[in-house]
């Protein structure tokens, strides 16, 4: 059957009808598999242990996408997966940042695991149609569009033509088509990509959100790891998901009254002190901006610099002025965080959406700082302008970032040059040469397509062909594991840069950020504080990913007693709300102890998991220098005097009589031999040998002593 709805053609190819299951203390116990190759279509049980040890969001992801693949799998492998699953909080709309869900696959940046949070309506409504997760797999000879109709209670397979679109264009004309009327519109969940992601290793998924004060489709992106592009090589367009409606307690909770409590209590912290803190709803996380620029942190020029002279252009001052203020922004019903800011009306200057008015979701702290300052652009048309196209190209945020910010400095040192980038000056501060390159690979041309494969290629790229010195690549090439840094300066946080560096995935700040706590608060003054927080801090952001959760409401804002709790690092006061919750979904007992525990078990498996690909070992655990310290003279001597005493404090160093030449390696080999201290004591931590690789008696107090995981573990002790 052809037919015609939102000016998209269709032709339905599959029809699956299914029982619903209703939510039962925040869980279906089913899960929805789709292979688009063969266009199977079923849904199967999710074993009691499973549910136990995996509890949901990344845990049911990797679980699953460790049994459909083998260790030698490629991302663009038919029997790769991409996995959605939100949690067993997810979806409920008494309590803030509720409606978050966790994509997993194999990655086409790292080669390993990768996953990605995201929020927008498409996660809890999969839960509201009867399942805790999706599994796709396979490869479709055409595109494909997958319905899943929690009303009618059926799976259809459509197979459509023509071009892929711009995403922002196809999630509109979705949500028109599969809408029954303009009330209809906040029922429909779309998953897309756009044009990048077909010509790039590094595209992203943007989950739409119906704004109903706007009446407007929006959209948050799952942007690390390059999930978009595993999408479009699977000739997935999109995935569309239509409930019936939402109401109070979809998820039957075992005690809804003890959930509106807690909401009760958080929007009161919000009401009274967001103002006087965060200012979340007037400039969501690009508040970050002054702050990261005045203690030094703010990525400048390829993470050279923490700090620049323009920085005040992009500060949060001027994002107040550009965003819609006084508009509940929240990507979730209820969520009263209201921090998803955006642009309204703003007018395309170039690219194929020239002279167009669009909405602008953010920018966020990572696309200001990355997209502004880290390319020394100071720019904030440019840098809404980016953020649009790096969203509707459907290409990861802070990957462009870090891939223009190490193009340019490239650029500066004469290892690129207009021959090589087909006359594009791409120096420090070029916005239209910068957004041209964008277009040219979405366009799949040019110097754009060498661009699209990331910072790790094109270093080997470079290195291979002879275009720069090795050693000055590897130090420059803000990536670990393939997956390019979060935009935060590390060099003066030991423990930062351990967030970064030892992260199963990837340099992820929705890991471990602490950068506040190690360098401007002193909470960490030894190694053994770091580590303890190295293990934590992760602990906890897993456990959001395990249940539906966005981290921000834990640490973002905080209640006016937390300085004089015993642990303030860690806002007990808001833990509490979260075991009280998810004790009142699930009726599970549970505790802050179990809550750390339930990620161990998700945590070592993720560890596990690398390790079966061929990682997952200390020598994947190495961090870039730039990431450490300073790599050229003017590094080090924009902050002379801060190294040269730590040289003479640490290490009893006079350098009055030293070049900068021996000073610079002098404090290389001191930070770097702090660094692999700081490795020793976090694997401790953690319960992995000094190779990183978890013990086997460790994995078996933690539960997670599985006959595969150990028969994987055992190869490496």
């Amino acid at each position: 059957m052809d037919t015609n709805r939102g000016n998209i053609n269709y032709r339905l190819i599959k029809r699956w009808d299914y029982r619903w299951t209703p939510l039962n203390r925040g869980y279906t116990d089913k899960i929805l598999y789709i292979n688009v190759g063969n266009e199977e279509i079923k849904d199967k049980d999710v074993p009691l242990p499973v549910k136990e040890k995996f509890i949901g969001g990344k845990g049911y992801g990797l679980r699953l996408l460790w049994d459909a693949t083998k260790p030698q799998t490629r991302w663009d492998d038919p029997e790769n997966e991409i996995i959605i699953s939100s949690g067993p909080i997810g979806g409920i709309t008494q309590y803030s940042g509720t409606g978050k869900s966790l994509v997993v696959s194999i990655s086409p940046t790292t080669n390993s695991v990768i996953d990605s949070n995201v929020g927008g309506f498409f996660g809890p409504f999969l839960k509201f149609s009867g399942f805790d997760a999706l599994e796709l797999q396979g490869k479709a000879d055409k595109d494909v569009i997958i319905l899943i109709d929690g009303v009618n209670h059926r799976v259809e397979l459509y197979e459509t033509s023509g071009e892929t679109e711009y995403s922002h264009c196809l999630a509109e004309k979705l949500t028109e088509a599969f809408a029954d009327d303009e009330n209809g519109k906040k029922n429909i969940g779309i998953v897309s990509t756009g044009v990048a992601a077909e010509h790039s290793l590094f595209g992203m998924l943007n989950f739409s959100f119906y704004d109903p004060k706007r009446k407007k489709v929006r959209q948050k992106q799952a942007g690390r790891g390059g999930i978009g592009t595993v999408f479009r090589n699977k000739r997935i367009k999109a995935l569309v998901c239509k409930i019936p409606g939402v109401k109070g307690n979809l998820n039957n909770v075992v005690d809804l009254e003890a959930i509106k409590e807690r909401g009760r209590r958080f929007n009161r912290e919000m009401r009274e002190l967001d103002d006087k803190q965060c200012q979340m709803k007037q400039v969501g996380t690009a508040h970050l901006m002054e702050i990261m620029n005045d203690h030094d942190l703010l990525p400048v020029m390829n993470f050279k610099y923490g700090s620049h002279p323009d920085a005040y252009k992009i500060d949060s001052s001027v994002w107040k002025n550009n965003f819609t203020q006084n508009i509940p922004d929240g990507c979730w019903i209820g969520c009263n965080m209201s921090c998803s800011k955006a642009v309204d009306d703003f007018e395309i200057r170039t690219g194929p959406c020239r002279g167009q008015k669009v909405i602008v979701d953010g920018p966020e702290y990572e696309n200001a700082a990355g997209l502004g300052s880290n390319s020394a652009i100071f720019d904030p048309g440019y840098i809404i302008e980016a953020n649009f196209y790096c969203d509707t190209y459907g290409i990861c945020t802070i990957t462009w970032s870090a891939v223009t910010a190490f193009i340019m400095e490239c650029y500066e040192n004469g290892i690129l040059n207009l021959e090589r980038t087909g006359g594009l000056d791409l120096r420090f501060g070029n916005a239209d040469d910068a957004l041209e390159l964008m277009h040219q690979l979405a366009r799949g041309e040019g110097f754009g397509l060498i661009a699209g494969m990331g910072v790790r290629r094109m270093k080997e790229m470079f290195i291979e062909k002879g275009w720069g010195e090795a050693s000055f690549l590897n130090d420059i090439a803000m990536e670990n594991k393939g997956l390019e840094y979060s935009q935060y300066m590390s060099k003066e946080s030991l423990a930062q840069q351990g967030g970064y560096a030892m992260t199963n995935k990837g340099p992820q700040h929705d890991e471990a950020w602490l950068i506040f706590m190690d360098m401007v608060n002193n909470q960490l003054p030894t190694f053994a504080k770091k580590a303890d927080a190295l293990h934590y801090f992760p602990m906890f952001r897993t456990w959001f990913g395990l249940v539906g959760l966005c981290k921000l409401p834990w640490n973002d804002v905080e209640p006016e007693s937390n300085a004089l709790s015993d642990e303030p690092e860690k806002v007990p006061e808001h833990v509490d709300n979260y075991v009280t919750i998810y004790k009142a979904v699930t009726g599970r007992e549970f505790d802050k102890h179990r809550l750390v525990e339930d990620s161990e078990r998700v945590y070592n498996f993720q560890r596990v998991f690398n390790l079966r690909r061929g990682y997952g070992t200390r020598l994947y655990d190495r961090q870039p220098y730039r990431a450490a310290g300073p790599v050229t003279k003017e590094e080090y001597e924009s902050r002379a005097e801060r190294y040269d005493k730590q040289l003479n404090q640490n290490l009893g160093i006079d350098t009055e009589k030293l070049s900068t030449g021996e000073k610079m390696k002098l404090l290389r080999k001191y930070r770097e031999d702090q660094y692999e201290r700081l490795v020793d004591a976090v694997y401790e931590r953690r319960g992995w040998n000094n190779n990183g690789v978890p013990k086997i008696e460790f994995l078996k107090k933690i539960g997670m002593d599985l006959p595969e995981v150990i028969e994987v573990v055992r190869n490496f002790q």
